[in-house]
């Protein structure tokens, strides 16, 4: 289980509120996370959490690694995301790579295809 101050990072914030990565980030601090960065190559800032451009540019090991990318768009990143070897990654409903699933799991990363709104309110974070 994670705590408040672990590292989460978003891959692929919106700084839209309808979408459901800004709804992540939003419960995620509603839940007392704070310690949160998200990756989007066009956004510096949603509502004061830092965005970087890239996840070479996340700073520290993430705990964990919540995905809101279309699995296409993932396929390019998948080396990116074995570099920053975050403690897991959740795939969220439509970002779901095989691919990832596989070479994460062979690395020792836990991989759950799940949507992070739902690990939140049900308290399965």
């Amino acid at each position: 289980m994670p705590q408040a101050n672990d590292l989460m990072v978003i891959l692929g914030l919106s700084d839209d509120p309808r979408r459901y990565s800004h709804m992540a980030m939003d419960l995620l601090r509603k839940h007392g996370y704070e310690n949160i960065i998200g990756v989007h190559p066009d956004l510096k800032d949603v509502d004061g959490v830092k965005v970087v451009p890239r996840l070479e540019d996340v700073p520290a090991r993430p705990h964990t690694l919540t995905v809101y990318v279309n699995p296409r768009r993932l396929e390019p990143m998948i080396p990116g995301i074995l570099k920053l070897n975050p403690q897991r990654i959740i795939l969220n409903p439509g970002a779901e790579n095989d691919r990832l699933i596989e070479v994460a799991q062979e690395k020792g990363i836990e991989v759950e295809e799940a949507c992070t709104l739902v690990l939140l309110r049900t308290r399965q974070f």
